[in-house]
């Protein structure tokens, strides 16, 4: 008889719960979590970010790209729409692939702005990146 154990007398009901499913399906449930958590891992954007204390060096004459709080760009200086910005990373990528672009944006713009300056120098080319920030604590 299912559920009863056999015993001397009357038979017993088990009461005990059986936890070797629940193990099975929270070992499951893991590996579909981790297998799943490469992915999202995989879709970020890759920058190399200055140091704070040490850094690797400055490098020669980067170019630099200004981002305003009204949306405004500036490429080495000099205002540009979102288009010319792009076609002047692609120009300085070809000249130069390893050349260093540094991001400077108010603290007031957007954050999807700024991502998205960084997404156009990535598909201009761009490999190494810097967010140009201001110490805070006197220099």
């Amino acid at each position: 008889m299912a559920g009863t154990m056999a015993g001397a007398g009357r038979a017993k009901t088990i009461a005990a719960i059986n936890v070797t499913p629940l193990v099975d399906v929270c070992l499951v449930l893991l590996v579909i979590l981790m297998v799943a958590s490469t992915y999202i891992v995989a879709q970020t954007l890759k920058v190399s970010l200055p140091r704070a204390k040490m850094s690797d060096g400055t490098a020669e004459k980067p170019n630099t790209v200004q981002l305003f709080k009204s949306g405004e760009l500036r490429w080495n200086e000099q205002p540009v729409s979102e288009q010319e910005l792009a076609g002047h990373m692609k120009e300085a990528v070809t000249a130069d692939p390893e050349i260093s672009v540094v991001i400077s944006a108010d603290k007031e713009a957007a954050h999807g702005q700024v991502v998205h300056v960084m997404d156009l120098a990535k598909v201009a080319g761009v490999t190494k990146f810097a967010i140009n920030i201001m110490q805070v604590g006197g220099e």
